[in-house]
């Protein structure tokens, strides 16, 4: 058996494996679109505040009988509307705001975790079980990550000039509320998405990485997609086949190869930066 076969075609001769795999890259994608959106408006705290915000909802659902994902969706967008309610109508400013909500209902969703009894474990919820997803599960994230990304890509030059210069996209008569609103809820589709892949810690990072990769590399949004896109894919794809090698967690390892990545990326612009310098 060649390197090659030893190091990625033995460890997809497992189901889990592929399963893995498979939900890793749907996951990276849908995260890598929307991460562009997030940096270049800003919210990457805003990812944060409503991946941890989650929790509160995943408990509920868990005890009414509902689905996950609804409750986390719920949750979600529950946070992400108290923080621009809060934001509007008091003299603190966004960050505060964001960091009050979010650890607030985190902390209410782990009291709420230790005192009801449930079959969730509390690792899986917060790091994710990416090997443990079932076909049915991986079926279930796609329903929501297509068309997540469906909407993103094609609203994507309403959302960009969003991102840019809100005043301008107001004064051309977009509904700019309505684009805000949308961009929440889709972020929160995104997180419910990746919830049982990486869990509410990591997609944090999974919401971040990728575009900040892309805004590194190029200057065209278009660009900046595609870059990113392709990052978040390789890294689903080499974290995947890592961990199998390491006997490590898989979302932590995709994780880690997105900051070298990110790295390699700030190396390659800041060296553009000085020759640029130089030439001046």
């Amino acid at each position: 058996m060649s390197l090659i076969e030893a190091w990625l075609i033995a460890p997809l001769s497992h189901e889990f494996m592929q399963r893995g795999l498979v939900v890793a890259v749907l996951v990276g994608v849908v995260c890598a679109v929307l991460s562009c959106f997030l940096i270049l408006k800003g919210w990457s705290l805003m990812g944060d505040a409503v991946s941890h915000a989650v929790l509160p909802g995943i408990v509920l659902a868990q005890v009414a009988g509902l689905p996950l994902a609804a409750g986390a969706f719920v949750a979600g967008l529950g946070c992400a509307v108290s923080i621009g309610y809060l934001k509007e109508n008091s003299r603190v400013k966004e960050d505060t705001v964001m960091g009050i909500v979010f650890s607030g209902m985190f902390a209410l969703g782990l009291v709420m975790f230790v005192k009801v009894d449930s079959d969730q474990h509390l690792l899986h919820v917060l790091f994710g079980n990416m090997l443990g997803v079932r076909w049915a599960d991986i079926a279930e994230t796609a329903a929501i990550a297509v068309p997540t990304i469906a909407v993103m890509l094609a609203k994507r030059r309403d959302f960009l000039l969003l991102a840019f210069d809100p005043a301008h996209a107001r004064a051309i008569g977009l509904p700019v509320r309505l684009l805000n609103f949308g961009l929440l809820m889709l972020l929160a589709l995104t997180i419910v998405a990746a919830l049982k892949a990486v869990g509410i810690i990591l997609v944090v990072a999974m919401l971040i990485a990728p575009g900040a990769i892309g805004f590194l590399t190029t200057r065209r949004f278009d660009a900046m997609l595609a870059v990113a896109i392709t990052a978040a894919t390789v890294s689903s794809v080499i974290g995947t086949i890592l961990s199998f090698h390491l006997d490590g967690a898989t979302g932590p390892c995709i994780v880690v190869v997105q900051a070298v990545f990110f790295l390699i990326a700030l190396g390659l612009n800041l060296r553009r930066q000085a020759r640029r310098a130089a030439l001046a």
